[in-house]
């Protein structure tokens, strides 16, 4: 069995993107990403609307990791390469990789837990979910 193919999300940066430094500033990594994780979610998981948790399963956002490689600059296209790192019975990881062309911006992870919205508390994922997300683990270059 071959390993699945990254998920890429390109988005381009806009000036309102900057800081004062004329660098894409460090909070727009985290919305990049945010903004790839959600459209690579809503690919491999299409019942998961994270608009509306109330009528499907929940999943949270938990923790993340940023290395910082190399500035973003206005009009640059960011490409963002996810994956899938790890699955466990109530989370999971998504790894990242933010290039314009051959420069590496960023890389990273986010780590994503189930919630069940009624109780307030972590809830693991459902077997579809996790079978779906193990299927779509890349192995990791050590």
């Amino acid at each position: 069995m071959s390993a699945a193919k990254p998920f890429v999300h390109a988005e381009r940066v806009r000036f309102g993107h900057l800081d004062a430094m004329r660098h894409l500033n460090n909070v727009e990594f985290l919305r990049f990403f945010e903004t790839a994780r959600i459209e690579f979610l809503r690919d491999i998981v299409p019942t998961h609307d994270p608009a509306n948790p109330e009528g499907n399963f929940g999943i949270i956002f938990a923790e993340c990791h940023i290395n910082y490689r190399s500035p973003g600059h206005y009009d640059e296209l960011i490409e963002t390469e996810l994956s899938i790192g790890d699955v466990r019975r109530s989370s999971f990881r998504v790894e990242f990789v933010m290039r314009v062309g051959d420069r590496l911006l960023a890389e990273g992870w986010g780590a994503l837990v189930g919630f069940d919205y009624v109780t307030q508390r972590a809830a693991p994922l459902p077997e579809d979910v996790r079978a779906t997300l193990t299927a779509r683990m890349v192995p990791r270059e050590r």
